[in-house]
């Protein structure tokens, strides 16, 4: 070994540390006293047993991947028209300052957005008022499902964009004219060329944004006060509940939830793997 990749190695080490101290081991221990039942004082396979037949945390499961999944389609299909539109924009002053509204509002999530949403969509909000006055939308909630989604989708959109930006260099001009050249009209340009070469790019995307709203729990516990059922909400009540205070229970719906983003990460691989060779 060089003295020259020593030195990187070393420089390495701090993170290491912090990596396995702050990753691999609260993960370890999640996953250790998972399968510890306090009802039974036993080892097992008890609290899985228990979450896969209780209608209560499977309801919790289906409204998490059911917010999580609209959402990020919601938010993908938006993020792909900015940034498309941005893309066109090419430099100048407007472009910069957009981008730079994308990157602060990426940020812009948990408690402040909930509150902004409160005082715009909640049950006296002004824009809820301005809708029931010209009897637009009467029957939307900002705390039901559809009002959830709302939110989420809100917080994906910039991240998607910034994810999907760059893909944008990777379409040549040319492609577009010479399409053009030959009779194909814009629809088929991006049914044929544009979006199979995109492709892995919108699927790896969409997996994060996936994640990235199954991960969500200030936004929908400062909305709803953690009065919905969602797989977050459930595990903090577990954790540091008053009243269910099972930790190796939460340790077990954790688990659950990173065997869920592993095998849709697993199908991620999959799918930009039948991508790449679809592109060739």
């Amino acid at each position: 070994m060089t003295k020259g990749k020593g030195l990187a190695l070393l420089c390495l080490l701090p993170f290491a540390v912090f990596y396995i101290a702050f990753q691999i081991a609260p993960l370890v221990w999640i996953a250790v006293n998972s399968f510890y039942s306090e009802m039974n004082e036993a080892w097992g396979w008890a609290n899985y047993t228990d979450i896969l037949t209780s209608t209560f945390y499977q309801q919790a499961i289906r409204f998490s991947l059911d917010i999580s999944f609209w959402s990020s389609v919601y938010g993908l299909i938006i993020a792909l028209l900015g940034g498309y539109s941005l893309h066109q924009l090419g430099g100048g002053r407007l472009h910069r300052f957009l981008m730079s509204f994308t990157n602060m509002t990426s940020n812009f999530a948990g408690v402040p957005l909930a509150f902004a949403f409160v005082i715009l969509l909640g049950l006296n909000g002004c824009l809820t008022l301005l809708m029931r006055k010209y009897e637009i939308m009467q029957g939307f909630k900002l705390y039901s499902t559809d009002g959830l989604i709302v939110v989420y989708t809100w917080f994906q959109i910039p991240l998607g964009i910034l994810l999907l930006y760059p893909a944008f260099d990777a379409l040549k001009k040319e492609w577009q004219e010479s399409a053009a050249l030959l009779g194909a009209s814009r629809w088929r340009y991006w049914r044929h060329i544009g979006l199979p070469v995109m492709a892995p790019t919108l699927v790896g995307t969409f997996v994060i944004l996936l994640a990235n709203a199954l991960g969500a729990y200030a936004t929908i516990y400062a909305l709803t006060t953690g009065n919905y059922n969602v797989i977050p909400v459930r595990i903090a009540a577990l954790v540091s509940g008053d009243v269910s205070l099972d930790p190796n229970m939460g340790s077990a719906l954790a688990m659950l939830l990173v065997v869920l983003m592993s095998i849709i990460t697993v199908v991620h691989q999959w799918l930009v793997r039948r991508s790449y060779q679809y592109a060739r």
